[in-house]
């Protein structure tokens, strides 16, 4: 699977009255693991930044006079994100600003080109209703540092964006059993043969008190992320 974790700075909040993309900051993860692979890029507006805006990123329009046009990039961009599942935190906004620049070229919206778009703003009020569901929210509540992030900058967010999936969807990875390979020596440890037949039969180890406890505190993690949809417990509640 590779998911790309998006964010963009802008020179303002509507596109539709020709605000622009400043800054797109994206990184790739496979398997529920980053990659060294990342896209950005600063990008020349050709306008002027609003004030808010500037009071939220930093970036002035000075620093961007040298910086690339949106339409320089937008090929690279689009090999970046092919293909892949972007995940973004209010992602009607970001994909609102990229397909508006996309417009500008006479391209195709960004949705014809990547697999699918996931919104974690959605996700997160869906699992925290009537709460804060900020990017800054989400690291307080699931204990992530953000410290560097005194101001919004496309990449960090990205990076961070990344950390705070990952903390969001740890029910789904608590179901997944990775194979381990033994040695052939403890694998055959664990027969025990059954007196002068010769037949192999298999020892039963039982949970320590310890393992059970761990054990039951693994699935109650599991019924509190799937909302009561725990199978095993489920199990346990018919019979």
């Amino acid at each position: 699977m590779r998911q790309i974790f998006l964010d963009t700075e802008t020179t303002g909040l509507e596109h539709k009255l020709g605000h622009r993309v400043i800054e797109i900051g994206g990184v790739e993860m496979r398997n529920r693991r980053l990659t060294h692979h990342h896209f950005h890029r600063y990008l020349n507006p050709e306008r002027d930044i609003d004030e808010g805006a500037l009071a939220v990123h930093g970036i002035s329009l000075d620093f961007l006079q040298d910086k690339p046009r949106f339409a320089e990039v937008a090929a690279e961009f689009l090999d970046f994100v092919r293909g892949a599942d972007l995940i973004i935190h209010n992602a009607p906004f970001d994909i609102g600003f990229l397909n508006a620049e996309l417009a500008r070229l006479d391209m195709a919206p960004i949705e014809t080109v990547c697999h699918a778009v996931h919104d974690t703003l959605r996700m997160a009020k869906e699992t925290f209703p009537g709460k804060r569901n900020s990017l800054d929210a989400l690291c307080d509540r699931y204990g992530i540092d953000n410290s560097r992030r005194t101001l919004h900058g496309a990449l960090l967010d990205a990076e961070i964006l990344a950390e705070v999936y990952v903390a969001m969807t740890r029910g789904q990875e608590s179901l997944m059993i990775e194979p381990v390979d033994e040695p052939q020596a403890e694998l055959a440890a664990t027969a025990i043969f059954s007196g002068s037949t010769g037949k192999r039969a298999q020892r039963i180890v039982r949970a320590s008190p310890e393992e059970i406890e761990q054990h039951e505190a693994l699935l109650g993690a599991i019924q509190k992320e799937s909302k009561g949809k725990c199978v095993w417990l489920a199990g346990d509640a018919e019979t």
